[in-house]
C-alpha cells in the first residue's frame, strides 16, 4: 500500500449532469491523502471494540454473502476548511455490497455502543496534522436502518482504486466524507472518535436559541437542487417553449422544487418525480419566455420536514443560471 499525493478530479458541472445514473468516469474523485494501492488477496476488514467477538472478513467472504444494491446520491460536502462555499460536486450511482447491519449481527454488538468508527487505509498529512488513518464515525441508529453498505461494486462493476477498492463504506443520504474508502477496520464505541476528521474538520458550528455554540457533524445531506437545462449562457427564443429541468435531493425525500424565472423575485412549483431509494429526483417546468433580455434562473428544494435551501451563505445555497432571451 502506497498512498501518493492528494487526488482531485471534478469532471461534471451541473449542466452536464444529464444522466439519471452517473457513469463512473464522470464521477468526482477527491482523495485528500492519495489513493492506496491494495492487493485484494492481502486485504481483510476487521471489526473490534464493543463487540462480543472480534471478526475479520476477506473480499471473498463479502462476495459470498447476499448482495444488496442501493441507488443513491453521492455528494461531496465541499472544502472542510470553507464549509459555507457551495461546490455542487454530486453524482447518482448504484452501489453493490453487503449490508453492514448483517455483518454486525455476526459479532454480538454491546447494547451500550452508540457509534461505528470506520478506518480507511489512506494516511498522511492534512490541515497541519499527521493522520495514521482516515477515521470517520456514524450513529448506530443510522446503521440499523439496514441500507448502509460495505460496498465492493460501483454501477455493477468492481470498485475502481480511486473509489475505494477493494471495499468502502456507503452511507446513503450522508455526505460522501462519511462513506470511507479503502475500508480496513470497523470499531464499535460509546463515544465519537477524536480524529481530525471528526473534530476539527467536517463539523458545522451551530448556534442554539439561547446563544450557545456547538459543533454538529456533517452527516445528513441538506436539501439541494441544480439546474441542468438551460445551460449557463444559453440563448432562448422568445415565445418558444423551453423545458427547465434538473435534479433535487436531500437526506429526506424532496417534497417540493421551485424555479424562479426572474432572479428570485417569484417562484413556481415544478413537477417533481418521486424518490426511488436514495436517488436524486428529476424536476421540470415548461416555460415560454416572453420578455427579452438577460434572465437569472434559480432553483430551490425543500424536504418533507420543510427544510429549504438557503439563498446564500451555505454549502447548499441556491443554484443560479444566467440565460438570454432574444
Amino acid at each position: 500500500m502506497d498512498p501518493a499525493t492528494g487526488v482531485r478530479r471534478i469532471p461534471l458541472r451541473p449542466h452536464e449532469m444529464r444522466k439519471a445514473v452517473t457513469s463512473v468516469e464522470d464521477m468526482f474523485v477527491l482523495a485528500h491523502l492519495g489513493i492506496p494501492r491494495i492487493n485484494a488477496s492481502d486485504w481483510h476488514l476487521g471489526i473490534d471494540g464493543m463487540v462480543g467477538r472480534v471478526a475479520s472478513w476477506s473480499l471473498d467472504d463479502l462476495n459470498a454473502r447476499p448482495k444488496r444494491t442501493v441507488e443513491a446520491v453521492h455528494q461531496c460536502c465541499g472544502n472542510p476548511q470553507e464549509p459555507k462555499v457551495p461546490t455542487r460536486r454530486v453524482s447518482n450511482v448504484v452501489w453493490g455490497g453487503v449490508a453492514l447491519d448483517e455483518l454486525l449481527r455476526d459479532v454480538d454488538v454491546d447494547p451500550s455502543a452508540r457509534y461505528l468508527w470506520s478506518y480507511g487505509c489512506d494516511h498522511g498529512h492534512i490541515a497541519g496534522a499527521h493522520v495514521d488513518a482516515y477515521v470517520k464515525d456514524l450513529p448506530l441508529d443510522r446503521v440499523a436502518q439496514g441500507d448502509v453498505l460495505v460496498a465492493y461494486e460501483l454501477n455493477g462493476a468492481p470498485l475502481p482504486a480511486e473509489h475505494g477498492f477493494p471495499a468502502r463504506l456507503v452511507v446513503p443520504g450522508y455526505y460522501g466524507t462519511n462513506s470511507v474508502k479503502w475500508l480496513s477496520r470497523l470499531h464499535l464505541a460509546a463515544d465519537r472518535p477524536t480524529s481530525v476528521f471528526t473534530t476539527r474538520l467536517y463539523n458545522d458550528v451551530v448556534e442554539t436559541a439561547d446563544g450557545r455554540l456547538f459543533h454538529r457533524p456533517v452527516w445528513e445531506i441538506a436539501p439541494e437542487s441544480v439546474l441542468v437545462s438551460p445551460a449557463p449562457g444559453a440563448i432562448l427564443a422568445r415565445g418558444q417553449p423551453t423545458q427547465v429541468w434538473g435534479w433535487g435531493w436531500s437526506f429526506r425525500p424532496a417534497a417540493l422544487v421551485e424555479v424562479s424565472l426572474d432572479g428570485g423575485a417569484s417562484y413556481r412549483a415544478a413537477s417533481l418525480e418521486p424518490r426511488c431509494g436514495w436517488a436524486w429526483q428529476r424536476f421540470s417546468l415548461l416555460w415560454r419566455p416572453n420578455v427579452p433580455g438577460k434572465i437569472a434562473l434559480r432553483v430551490r428544494a425543500a424536504d418533507e420536514d420543510g427544510n429549504v435551501q438557503p439563498d446564500n451563505g451555505a454549502r447548499n445555497a441556491l443554484h443560479t443560471v444566467h440565460v438570454t432571451v432574444e
